[in-house]
């Protein structure tokens, strides 16, 4: 397993990603073979940097078109429809590169038998890969779950509903005097071993990791079993720190204080607080400079559609509990709470305008929001702000949510990225398991990634409202 930023991804993964990088190189190369002549086409420098270049942009569209994620192309169907789009998106890419840089352009007939070459390798590639490797659990690491908790379902259910996390679970050994409830694990998983036997158990099951989820530690904890598997060898995790390495997010609902306070995270230096302020001014600015004529042409469009203003200006609570005046542009109708009060937004809401629906499609009512994030009051990244009259309601209601203001709202942030819009109470829920994992593991290169995967979600305009 390799962790990077707070999470574990398999080798087994990253291997993948360079084959299938090694493969769209090698059917570019291939078609330059049988279209050219040349006694060393290794050694051509101009050549290889051509279609390295070819198989970066191609390899940039398939992640953008959700090919690299195994829980939406996992079937021949949907590989094929989403490769032969991403095909084009990298055609349209290499088409506006080589305007601009004529010195980089690959032969139109070599181009055309690559893409051909493309759709029958990367295919089997992937036929092989999800139906003989993934599907068989070959290169999984085993663990055996140790509690019968809602936690510890909640982490089988994740390992099983996600091939390629790269875990399998061999057994889960429930507490002393409890047993799962009827269904939420399959019985053959279920070991019956005692405690003082767990030792043996789990390296007769091959398995490297006993992640702990009790349902009560106090005065039931298994130390000198769990110290035996220690000592041979075998890795223990607490049951919420191994949930948030495998998904990204914490669960606020069984989470404790103890365990916040304990736990790896949390750390923001001044270094880290004053880079993170550069970025922002120095993206914001620009930003607002560059999407100047969008501004204005949105602008227009807003006042041709209905009438009222084009910005829309709202309170937000923002870091420590300091409210101020968020901007957008005006997405529905004018005075829209007059009659319904403070609300979410719901799926076809009939306030939204014609242009609003486009706008919040694409993220684009967000622009405005640079001037607030040039002015200090919001960040690039960071949780959503929400209204006082939201944010009252949910930290009664939530436990942790109060947690959230110790860092500036942003425009993106990870549960936007993650999560579909929420407008309910457990979608609140949800959406704050991952802006307190983002809060714990905050960093710069977080924040890229971030970025990165806001730009793929306004590219295809998921999750608004």
């Amino acid at each position: 397993m390799l962790r990077f930023l707070k999470q574990y991804y398999p080798i087994r993964n990253i291997v993948f990603y360079i084959i299938e990088g090694i493969v769209i190189f090698a059917s570019v190369l291939l078609a330059t073979v049988l279209l050219t002549y040349s006694d060393s086409y290794w050694f051509d420098v101009m050549l290889c940097l051509r279609i390295v270049l070819v198989t970066i942009v191609c390899q940039a569209a398939l992640y953008y078109n959700d090919l690299y994620d195994f829980q939406i192309a996992v079937d021949l169907p949907e590989i094929s429809i989403r490769l032969l789009q991403s095909l084009g998106v990298t055609a349209i890419v290499l088409a506006f590169i080589y305007f601009v840089f004529p010195l980089v352009i690959i032969d139109q007939g070599i181009f055309a038998l690559s893409i051909f070459f493309l759709l029958i390798f990367i295919i089997g590639w992937r036929f092989v890969y999800i139906y003989c490797v993934l599907n068989n659990g070959y290169f999984n690491e085993n663990i055996i779950i140790l509690g019968s908790s809602d936690l510890a379902v909640d982490i089988f259910h994740e390992i099983e509903q996600k091939i390629d996390c790269g875990y399998s679970v061999e057994a889960m050994v429930p507490d002393v005097n409890s047993e799962f409830i009827d269904g939420a694990v399959p019985r053959k998983i279920v070991s019956r071993s005692a405690w003082n036997s767990l030792c043996q158990t789990v390296l007769k099951a091959g398995a490297k990791k006993v992640v702990v989820a009790l349902e009560e530690s106090r005065g039931n904890f298994p130390t000198k079993e769990l110290l035996a598997c220690r000592t041979a060898g075998i890795e223990v995790m607490e049951g919420n720190s191994f949930y948030e390495m495998l998904t990204g997010k914490l669960l606020v609902t069984k989470i404790t204080p103890s365990w916040l306070i304990f736990s790896d995270g949390f750390r923001k230096s001044k270094i880290q607080n004053c880079v993170k302020r550069i970025v922002d001014i120095l993206a914001s600015f620009s930003l607002l400079v560059l999407l100047s004529p969008v501004f204005l042409f949105v602008a227009i469009l807003i006042k041709i559609d209905s009438r009222g203003s084009v910005f829309f200006s709202q309170d937000r609570v923002g870091q420590r509990k300091q409210e101020y005046m968020m901007h957008k542009f005006r997405s529905m109708v004018q005075d829209a709470e007059k009659i319904s009060g403070p609300v979410w937004a719901m799926q076809n809401d009939n306030r939204i305008t014609r242009v609003g629906k486009v706008i919040r499609k694409f993220r684009i009512d967000e622009l405005p929001q640079l001037w607030d994030v040039l002015k200090g009051k919001m960040s690039l990244v960071g949780p959503r702000p929400e209204r006082r009259h939201f944010t009252e309601e949910l930290e009664k209601e939530i436990p942790f949510y109060s947690e959230r203001f110790v860092v500036k709202p942003g425009i993106t942030g990870w549960a936007q990225v993650s999560y579909d819009y929420g407008a309910s109470i457990d979608d609140a829920i949800e959406k704050l398991n991952y802006e307190l994992f983002y809060i714990k593991n905050m960093s710069l290169m977080l924040d890229v990634v971030i970025i990165l995967r806001t730009i793929k979600t306004v590219f295809f305009g998921r999750g608004a409202r």
